[in-house]
């Protein structure tokens, strides 16, 4: 059960309020295989959460490439994921109405997330829901991204709410090890395929989807 203390909700971004995660997962898989890594597709799944040098870099130490410019490989991948975003992108289902039950309830609400800037602008521009966020935090800029706490942390402080206040929603485990750090209260909306996973046992509370949200807060 959702704690009733709760004063504010902070959002992951992706596969949490969009459904770009099987589009990082592709761009990365086409950008490292066109640099001649012997990856599978379920390989790419080992770094999901993760920020996009920290992605890029994990590859490198694994299976080592010539010529190796973090940026420049990161920066394909992410323009991949813009471009789908900007021309296919939709909000996950219950996203809309999870966010105006956060209002509703006198909820702050926050957005923590270990993409880029640009991804975040493309995100919030094409679902047309900026104005619904109190305070915005990325991991772009800081020295570790997701799983540190650190990202949470910052979007806390910004809200003004402490963190053991806050309610974190979370699809990727990476992610939802940092909430835990954070000491925040967590909800878990694991991707389908990984659902059945013991590990996500961690998590405060578990949900398919943000349509069970509304339900949550309200005790139900």
């Amino acid at each position: 059960m959702i704690p009733s203390t709760i004063q504010a909700v902070i959002f992951d971004m992706d596969g949490v309020l969009i459904d770009s995660e099987p589009v990082w997962q592709q761009a990365e898989y086409e950008v490292l295989r066109d640099l001649g890594l012997p990856l599978q597709r379920k390989d790419i799944l080992e770094t999901v959460g993760l920020r996009i040098d920290q992605v890029v870099d994990y590859w490198y130490r694994r299976l080592p490439w010539d010529n190796y410019d973090n940026g420049a490989v990161a920066a394909q991948i992410v323009d991949r994921v813009i471009a789908y975003i900007k021309n296919e992108g939709t909000p996950m289902a219950g996203v809309l109405e999870a966010l105006a039950c956060c209002k509703a309830r006198g909820l702050k609400v926050g957005l923590a997330t270990s993409s880029s800037w640009t991804i975040i602008d493309a995100v919030l521009d094409k679902l047309e829901i900026r104005h619904c966020f109190d305070a915005m935090e990325s991991a772009e800029h800081l020295a570790y991204g997701k799983p540190h706490p650190e990202v949470y942390l910052n979007c806390a402080t910004k809200l003004g709410v402490p963190a053991r206040l806050c309610l974190a929603i979370e699809d990727s485990f990476n992610g939802l090890i940092a909430a835990r750090a954070a000491t925040m209260h967590t909800l878990a909306i694991p991707p389908a395929h990984e659902r059945d996973q013991p590990r996500w046992v961690i998590a405060h509370e578990r949900a398919e989807t943000l349509t069970e949200l509304p339900a949550l807060l309200a005790g139900d």
